[in-house]
């Protein structure tokens, strides 16, 4: 039988009805909303031929730049916005959920995973120096891990990562290079955590893939401001991605992954060399962040 011919008005609609039989009525709703706002934006813009084939160029290229050690699509949602809207949408359902019995404690916000996470990092011991040779001024982070009823949470699994004192990550410096500024701890009886790494300096996120030149023609910057990135998971409570930016840090109000809540805002205290807080003697001077996490119990 010949194809009908279908209308251009007629056309998103159509292509949602051949999804009649799909068993899955989740991934019906989600692409039948994405057929719809493809088609209407393509409208909204009389999107031209060339134009479309230079995006397929453009998505062909960011897939072409993932490895194992990059991960460029992500960088793409994290730079447009999307991860952020999707992290706000999550945070938003739980919020919901403790108005019934609001909280005593407002839960702690979260914000991005980011392109740099890297399963399999080594697990420490509480007051562990994570700096090793890495650039940077050596600094030492402490708080408690808290339900949002104040209540400990012991055994909180903690990962941490950052960048060095110039702004690269581990997995920026080769194929070969070993893990470097990253670990796993665990809170105490008390739910306190405690560890020696670097006070993180601002960085562009890489900017040498077809993302970056995105963002060369949005009249853009690809810079973050200093940020030390945890997740914390527990059982009976919800997972929390998050980060702790250092509060004179550049670039907080324009963070090129829209990532920064004024609640993860940390100061970090200078201190000359001398007697850390942990009784560590230091030779150089050092910085001191104290944060509290406050994890949402599972539904």
């Amino acid at each position: 039988m010949a194809q009908l011919e279908v209308g251009m008005q007629d056309l998103a609609q159509a292509v949602i009805d051949r999804m009649a039989d799909s068993k899955d009525p989740r991934f019906k709703q989600v692409m039948s909303s994405l057929v719809t706002h493809l088609h209407a934006f393509v409208q909204d813009v009389q999107l031209t031929p060339d134009e479309w084939m230079a995006a397929i160029e453009f998505l062909t290229a960011t897939g072409k730049m993932c490895d194992e050690k990059r991960q460029e699509f992500i960088l793409l949602s994290d730079t447009l916005g999307v991860s952020m809207a999707v992290v706000g949408i999550e945070q938003a359902k739980g919020a919901a959920a403790l108005k019934a019995d609001p909280p005593k404690l407002a839960p702690t916000e979260a914000t991005v995973l980011g392109p740099f996470f890297w399963e399999g990092a080594p697990e420490l011991a509480l007051g562990a120096d994570i700096k090793g040779v890495s650039s940077g001024t050596p600094a030492y982070y402490h708080g408690r891990v808290t339900d949002t009823a104040g209540t400990p949470v012991a055994g909180c699994t903690l990962d941490v990562w950052s960048g060095d004192g110039d702004g690269f990550y581990d997995l920026q410096k080769g194929p070969d290079a070993p893990m470097a500024l990253r670990a796993r701890f665990h809170t105490d009886a008390d739910g306190n955590y405690s560890f020696w790494s670097i006070r993180p300096a601002y960085y562009p996120v890489p900017d040498d893939g077809p993302v970056g030149g995105m963002l060369r023609r949005m009249g853009r910057h690809p810079n973050r401001p200093g940020h030390m990135h945890t997740m914390l998971s527990a059982p009976g409570h919800e997972r929390l991605i998050t980060h702790l930016f250092v509060s004179d840090s550049p670039f907080l109000d324009s963070d090129a992954v829209f990532g920064v809540r004024n609640s993860l805002i940390v100061e970090f205290q200078a201190h000359p060399a001398g007697q850390a807080p942990d009784g560590r003697v230091l030779d150089q001077p050092f910085d001191v962040a104290h944060y509290d996490f406050r994890l949402v119990p599972s539904v």
